[in-house]
């Protein structure tokens, strides 16, 4: 039935609508967060579930299960057994909130502490998620450019300085120090330490989102920030979209009493959803490491298989360094060519890719770059779907050079 009401008088002025509706994946989806369809662990989660069920399912009688507002107590004691065992983050369960995915956690942090007009340092290519929020919060972000070791704590020192010198103090440095997302990066102990100091310096909270961090799969998982803060300093965001499976959407932030007590307010949710949370909290002591493990290594040959895909069809036009872990490898094209439309032409042809200006602090820096997520397509489909991409690229731009390529 065709709707004839007029509601256009009654939405919110800001409010726009949906770009579109859902119409399915296309044939070469390289967006998004999607994960390795065969490595989601069905079976053995089902049994968690319902062995979890069985022992513990009287507790949806209630909001929060009993356990209160921070999420459900056996999931919350497990993540702090995680974080101890697999990032040297001794952790006490109370100080940690259950949150909708990771996204909720940067949510709640922007809510309790961002006013349009308040300054954010975040590194110059970043989160596509995080820069849209902190732009549609009237946020001005301030971006630190980053290196093969991460976040340049030198820059990093004479913005704060300059800042200081303006007046300004930043309400916080949002940083994804290990597989920083776009640019696949580790950010090195050294510099650790020394965010640490320059924020405590210029008395500065950080944000350290960790979202990737179990997808390290080159060299040792660095220890975190909050591990080397003595001072309460760093709130702390993980997540088990990219480790298990992004429709889960269970994550979690870590912070102390002072600052969990300003974000319960802001979850207005009644509490994440509960099956979730009991299915992980009996799935991962046990099983957790193991599968981690095996994920890890598919993940990490499908980076290969991009790595291969990216070298023969785009040739020397394409500048990249594969990633140590995580699920995407971004890419630098010759500056003549525009990734924005770029992104609308092969979106046109069933090719979709993250277009560099969106993942940028500077949105013009990011005008020749892409993100490229390999997590989710077979290995068929990374190279038809690369091939596919450098015909565009081709047809478009002329890059690469028709020489470049070899048989599609």
């Amino acid at each position: 039935m065709q709707m004839s009401f007029d509601y256009a008088p009654f939405f919110r002025a800001d409010l726009p609508p949906a770009a579109a509706r859902w119409t399915g994946f296309p044939e070469y989806n390289f967006v998004g967060g999607h994960n390795d369809a065969d490595g989601v662990p069905v079976a053995a989660l089902a049994d968690a579930l319902t062995n979890v069920m069985q022992r513990d399912g009287k507790r949806l009688a209630t909001y929060g299960m009993g356990y209160g507002s921070l999420g459900y107590g056996p999931l919350r004691d497990c993540i702090a057994a995680m974080l101890e065992a697999r990032a040297g983050m001794a952790t006490d369960p109370d100080n940690i909130l259950i949150t909708t995915g990771s996204l909720q956690g940067i949510d709640l942090v922007n809510g309790a502490l961002l006013a349009p007009g308040d300054t954010v340092i975040v590194e110059a290519v970043s989160y596509g998620g995080t820069l849209s929020r902190l732009r549609s919060l009237g946020v001005d972000y301030r971006g630190i450019e980053v290196d093969g070791d991460g976040m340049r704590t030198d820059h990093l020192a004479e913005v704060l300085a300059a800042l200081k010198q303006d007046g300004v103090r930043p309400k916080f440095i949002y940083t994804i120090p290990t597989v920083q997302n776009p640019s696949g990066t580790v950010m090195s102990v050294q510099r650790r330490r020394e965010l640490l100091s320059l924020a405590a310096e210029y008395g500065i909270p950080i944000f350290e989102d960790d979202c990737y961090a179990d997808l390290l799969w080159e060299g040792e998982r660095p220890a975190t920030i909050r591990s080397m803060d003595q001072a309460g300093q760093v709130i702390y965001c993980g997540t088990f979209s990219k480790s298990i499976a992004p429709a889960l959407r269970i994550g979690y932030v870590v912070a102390d009493w002072p600052v969990l007590s300003r974000l319960l307010p802001l979850k207005t949710d009644g509490g994440c959803g509960a099956l979730e949370q009991m299915a992980l909290a009996e799935y991962c002591p046990s099983q957790f490491d193991r599968h981690v493990d095996e994920l890890q290594k598919t993940l990490r040959e499908k980076c290969r298989v991009m790595v291969g895909a990216l070298e023969e069809q785009f040739g020397a036009a394409a500048e990249f360094s594969a990633p140590k872990g995580g699920i995407f490898i971004w890419v630098s094209l010759p500056e003549d060519v525009d990734t924005d439309q770029l992104a609308k032409a092969a979106a046109a042809q069933g090719v979709l890719i993250n277009p560099g200006s969106e993942w940028s602090a500077d949105a013009n820096s990011g005008r020749h770059r892409l993100r490229l997520c390999f997590g989710h397509p077979s290995h068929e489909t990374i190279r038809a779907g690369v091939a596919r991409l450098a015909e565009i690229c081709h047809d478009e731009f002329g890059v690469p050079m028709r020489s470049a390529n070899v048989e599609r």
